[in-house]
């Protein structure tokens, strides 16, 4: 006589081999996600830009050029950790108890949060106090303390490096060498003038680099290339790859929007950067389920009513299934767009040669950033 207890003991190990097989798969995922990720060294950079009433250009040219400032050190090995800060000087409405200094921005890993604020910033009359944003970048920001870490601050501006009434650059720029961090110096003014003195001081006193710009001719040095559509229909591919989960997801899927619609409104070159910046090494969302599952989350720790709505009615293998199957697309993606990424940066550098054109704002943070690169043993290649 069957009792049943075949039956349900058949059940039971169908389910149990089930579960078996669906945290076998999530396991893989994670697993092979992370096995792929490289060792990371960390890189601190602060950007403090003056925002005084004539620099228009200057934070048009940041917001034109982030990308590719941060593409070029996605070609350092070993692979930056990268996290940005912004600082902006030179506003009335800063206060003079801060030096007319605010930090707008403290160090994040998210550069579309890194974008908005740049596109947020309008620029107002004011003292422009140099020695201030650099004493402020070191006591207001908590810095890596990693030994071995890549400490960097870029400070771009108009005025004297000397004018602080109550900090001298010798008196900041010791403080950074103590605290092993690079000054970059980035006059927007003419090399040959008295003003451009101060400024080279900063950046030697700290082993940092000196240049001189043109910020209004680097806000539309832009160099199109027959490459940018595809980057841009690559681009949107690649959005689709995105599972954004928790509380905070819709808000920052958005943003990741927003921010691809700035760059698309500043200019087709700006756009193509930022989607090489998207399919590179530093781009990670914290927001996306794909990155967490590869960061070591597990998708059966996800409560469900986080998860996407594609994902909520399905079993966890199917859960696991689809998260794979959008982790191997965005590789393969990423894949197409680092071929497109090589042939447009080459191209790039013939028409800029052929123009005599690399004296902008990204040439300088780029000089800057594989001086002191290199000397951390850091490797950007040719």
């Amino acid at each position: 006589m069957d009792t049943g207890y075949g039956t349900a003991k058949s059940t039971t190990r169908a389910a149990a081999a089930g579960k078996l097989a669906a945290l076998t798969l999530v396991l893989a995922v994670t697993l092979e996600a992370g096995a792929a990720e490289p060792t990371r060294r960390d890189v601190d950079l602060v950007i403090a830009l003056d925002v005084s009433g004539s620099m228009e250009g200057l934070i048009e040219s940041a917001k034109q050029r982030l990308w590719d400032i941060t593409n070029e050190l996605g070609r350092a090995r070993p692979t930056p950790a990268l996290r940005v800060a912004i600082l902006s000087y030179g506003d009335p409405s800063y206060g003079a108890a801060a030096g007319f200094v605010r930090v707008d921005l403290p160090f994040t890993a998210d550069l579309d949060a890194v974008n908005e604020t740049l596109f947020a910033f309008r620029t107002n009359g004011g003292d422009e106090y140099v020695a201030r944003a650099i004493h402020t970048s070191l006591e207001a920001l908590q810095w890596s303390s990693e030994g071995d870490a890549l400490r960097m601050i870029f400070v771009a501006g108009n005025e004297s490096a000397e004018q602080d009434p109550q900090l001298g650059v010798e008196q900041v720029t010791r403080a950074a060498v103590e605290r092993d961090v690079v000054v970059s110096a980035i006059y927007c003014g003419s090399d040959g003038d008295d003003t451009a003195r101060g400024w080279r001081r900063v950046a030697l006193a700290t082993n940092g680099t000196y240049a001189s710009i043109d910020q209004n001719a680097a806000a539309v040095a832009n160099v199109a290339t027959p490459l940018d559509a595809a980057l841009a229909a690559l681009n949107e591919r690649l959005n689709e790859t995105y599972l954004p989960f928790g509380s905070d997801g819709a808000r920052a899927r958005e943003n990741q929007l927003a921010q691809d619609r700035n760059a698309a409104e500043l200019s087709a070159p700006a756009a193509a950067s930022r989607a090489v910046t998207k399919a590179g090494a530093f781009y990670r969302a914290e927001w996306d389920l794909v990155d967490a599952v590869a960061g070591g989350q597990a998708l059966d720790e996800v409560a469900v009513s986080d998860l996407p709505s594609e994902l909520q009615p399905m079993s966890a293998a199917e859960r696991a299934a689809y998260v794979r199957e959008k982790a191997e697309a965005r590789k393969a993606l990423q894949g197409e767009i680092g071929v497109l990424a090589a042939e447009r940066r080459n191209y790039i550098e013939a028409e800029r040669r052929a123009r005599g054109d690399d004296a902008g704002l990204d040439a300088a943070i780029r000089d800057g950033i594989r001086s002191a690169a290199q000397k951390k043993g850091f490797d950007l290649g040719d």
